[in-house]
């Protein structure tokens, strides 16, 4: 039997990369599927890809920081499949990087746009996920965090802030409604290999990353996938609750 046969998932967020990576991994394992992304066009070649290979799916246009967005969706994958059972919300907005800087410098319109998308729309999916996961003995939650959520920079000052307000969240999940079966973890991945992060860094720039990890490679999407998989099957993850679980070849280690 597949790890999550009979299970249905929804996966916020993730029409490219590592949540992309994530759906293909739960459809090949036994699950039914639900990509929603704000990159509608996207999610729908991911879900005709799945779909190609044998795996169950649909698309749904979604934006993680619309209440009613976020309502829509979850009211559209109960009315499809009957049941929701499993969520990774993996969703932030890399457009304002550049802008978020420090403290003093940031403008607050950056910041508000860091967090509506990377921990609010995260609370909005978890409030309208956990009720229907509740009327079928509960589910299993993650959340894609990040390492920078364990330690600091002098810039990009509402991300790191954004990710540790998510690993917070995820707690008070795990805390709140452990007993009534559900579980919440986060992933905190490093230096993950996506096409954004190849796009945007130089071989030079990733190569100088690496030099101060103690393993021998970078992460790749597929070492994502593998631990969400995993942390979402209560068969092998039951006793896993309320974990921000590091994903970066040892680097948090690294002082």
């Amino acid at each position: 039997m597949k790890r999550h046969e009979g299970k249905v998932a929804l996966c916020a967020g993730s029409a490219t990369g590592m949540g992309a990576m994530t759906a293909r991994r739960l459809a090949r394992e036994g699950a039914r599927v639900v990509v929603a992304d704000v990159n509608e066009a996207g999610a729908k070649a991911l879900v005709d890809s799945i779909r190609a290979d044998g795996g169950t799916a649909l698309a749904l246009g979604f934006d993680i920081t619309e209440e009613g967005s976020v309502r829509d969706t979850v009211a559209r994958v109960v009315a499809e499949y009957g049941r929701l059972d499993l969520m990774h919300v993996n969703a932030t907005d890399r457009e304002r990087n550049l802008e978020d800087k420090d403290v003093v410098t940031t403008d607050l319109a950056v910041f508000d746009r860091m967090h509506k998308v990377s921990l609010r729309g995260h609370l909005l999916c978890s409030r309208l996920a956990i009720p229907e996961m509740l009327k079928t003995g509960g589910g299993a939650i993650v959340y894609t965090s990040s390492g920078a959520s364990k330690t600091s920079a002098p810039m990009r000052m509402s991300y790191y802030i954004a990710k540790a307000g998510l690993n917070g969240l995820m707690r008070h999940v795990a805390q709140r409604w452990g007993k009534e079966g559900i579980r919440a973890n986060c992933v905190c991945p490093g230096v993950i290999l996506t096409d954004a992060v190849l796009i945007n860094t130089s071989e030079t720039e990733r190569a100088a990353m690496l030099a101060h990890n103690p393993s021998a490679r970078h992460g790749s999407e597929e070492d994502v996938a593998s631990l969400v998989s995993f942390l979402l099957s209560d068969e092998e993850a039951g006793w896993i609750n309320g974990q921000a679980v590091n994903l970066d070849g040892g680097g948090n280690m690294v002082g």
